[in-house]
């Protein structure tokens, strides 16, 4: 017996945000794959870093479209483009020596209709709304992300902490870290939001959950949630990508 095969609907966007002279996150949403990567802030080039990392997400999606993706080991294969964008971002730097030191955050998911991959490393986020209820699905990889786990500092003092920005991993040309990878079943009806700390900052998990439960389509959600970073000050490029599993 075969099982039910699902597809996405999906819409991505970005915005500079108010206080940032470029915008240095990068985005990628297909039926198969989504992405979003957040150029370091404070080290050259994110733009670089970032747009790297989606042009051997593109790479990736292109190979896809040759093979049967039942046959495909989504794990394996997110695992492998994670380290080809690593080996990629110290081909760069070795191309143009002004990049070195450049990283970018990653979150992605790779879909077959059955079953999603995720890859995550860094601080953007991957959210699940499911029966009305929004779960985080990635554990950021800051240093205030591991002092909360320690017991250090309050969950509630998270978000407001003076190094909240500051990440113990990333992909970057001074090296990178090992990325989580996971995978899961799809069902039909859940709402999944990718976004950069440009969103997830300044808007609440509250919020979020409102905005993504309000049932709107993906192309609507995504202007109304780059609303909503701008109006709590912006202080970031904000980049997000929501995608619904529909049967």
């Amino acid at each position: 017996m075969t099982e039910d095969r699902y597809v996405l609907r999906y819409a991505a966007g970005s915005d500079v945000g108010q206080r940032r002279r470029i915008n240095e996150d990068s985005v990628y949403a297909s039926s198969r794959l989504l992405a979003v990567a957040d150029g370091i802030g404070g080290q050259p080039h994110g733009e670089v870093a970032s747009a790297t990392a989606v042009d051997v997400l593109r790479e990736l999606e292109v190979d896809l479209r040759r093979m049967d993706l039942t046959s495909v080991d989504l794990a394996a294969t997110l695992s492998g483009v994670v380290k080809s964008i690593a080996e990629r971002l110290l081909e760069v730097a070795s191309q143009e020596p002004t990049t070195e030191g450049m990283g970018t955050t990653l979150t992605a998911l790779l879909f077959d209709g059955i079953e999603f991959a995720a890859a995550h490393i860094g601080d953007s986020r991957g959210y699940l709304l499911r029966d009305g209820g929004l779960r985080r699905l990635t554990r950021d990889h800051t240093l205030v992300q591991a002092l909360v786990e320690d017991g250090r500092v309050a969950a509630e003092d998270a978000e407001k902490h003076p190094r909240r920005s500051l990440l113990m991993k990333a992909l970057q040309t001074t090296g990178s870290g090992d990325p989580d990878i996971w995978t899961f079943k799809a069902k039909p009806g859940d709402r999944y939001l990718l976004c950069s700390d440009g969103l997830s900052g300044p808007v609440s998990e509250a919020t979020l959950r409102d905005v993504l439960a309000a049932g709107a389509e993906p192309a609507e959600v995504i202007p109304e949630l780059i609303r909503l970073a701008n109006e709590g000050g912006g202080p970031d490029n904000i980049t997000c990508v929501v995608a619904d599993v529909t049967s």
